[in-house]
């Protein structure tokens, strides 16, 4: 606790070398329906280690604008560790298409995902929709519905929602809540965090953010530490807004 009180204070105190760009499209478990703006790109990084065992996830995401900021290329690439050792998880290619723009007060951006899997019979593909809606100046709320279906014969379901709390424009609170269920089996989380930005004069944004996991019904008992770092910053002559 009194880590997170340090970070917390640091985050607050610290002089940015700007104030803009404000955190925007940086949450954890719960998808934003922002894609990346004309000439910026993303890199994301999570790991998410279990207090009840030693199991652990990681995940490295990149996106990319393509031609402009209606149309969005990512890829995610996954690792895990269990038991049984690490594994790769796989990859995923993603399209998403900014439906309603960025600067309205809800914005919806609709993905779709190819998932290649190490193992063959995981092969599958993803449907999902973002919505961002501006609750208020300082809140915003963010909500997900989806549906994966793989070559195994089975389907995932999974929806979410989360609150974020502009504390400053770069420094957050955000509370998020996710469901997914697959073959009967199901799972719901409570992923309450913070996370906070570091502008550079150059253009980079460097946004780490932390959260505590907890189970909630039927994973009951969960308990796992969740950190993210984001690196964003121009490539080719700069971002759409310049």
């Amino acid at each position: 606790m009194r880590l997170v009180v340090a970070l917390v204070s640091c985050a607050i105190a610290a002089p940015l070398a700007s104030q803009t760009p404000r955190i925007e499209d940086n949450s954890f478990l719960v998808e934003e329906a922002y894609n990346q703006e004309r000439g910026v790109v993303q890199h994301i990084t999570t790991w998410q280690r279990s207090l009840r065992s030693e199991a652990w996830d990681f995940s490295f995401t990149q996106e990319w604008p393509f031609l402009t900021q209606a149309h969005q290329l990512s890829y995610t690439l996954l690792l895990g560790s269990t038991r049984a050792g690490t594994e790769f998880g796989g990859i995923g290619l993603n399209y998403r298409y900014q439906l309603l723009p960025t600067a309205a007060r809800v914005t919806i951006a609709p993905r779709i995902s190819a998932l290649l899997p190490a193992r063959r019979e995981h092969l599958g593909a993803q449907l999902a929709v973002p919505v961002s809606v501006k609750l208020a100046d300082a809140l915003v709320g963010h909500w997900n519905g989806g549906v994966t279906r793989t070559t195994r014969a089975t389907t995932l379901y999974n929806v979410g929602g989360s609150l974020v709390w502009i504390a400053r424009p770069t420094f957050n609170v955000l509370c998020e809540l996710a469901w997914a269920e697959e073959d009967g089996a199901s799972a719901l989380v409570l992923n309450p965090g913070i996370r906070w930005a570091h502008n550079f004069s150059s253009g980079l944004q460097i946004v780490p953010g932390m959260a505590f996991t907890y189970g909630l019904g039927p994973s009951t008992g969960v308990r796992a530490g969740f950190l993210y770092l984001s690196f964003e910053h121009p490539f080719g002559g700069g971002s759409e807004q310049e």
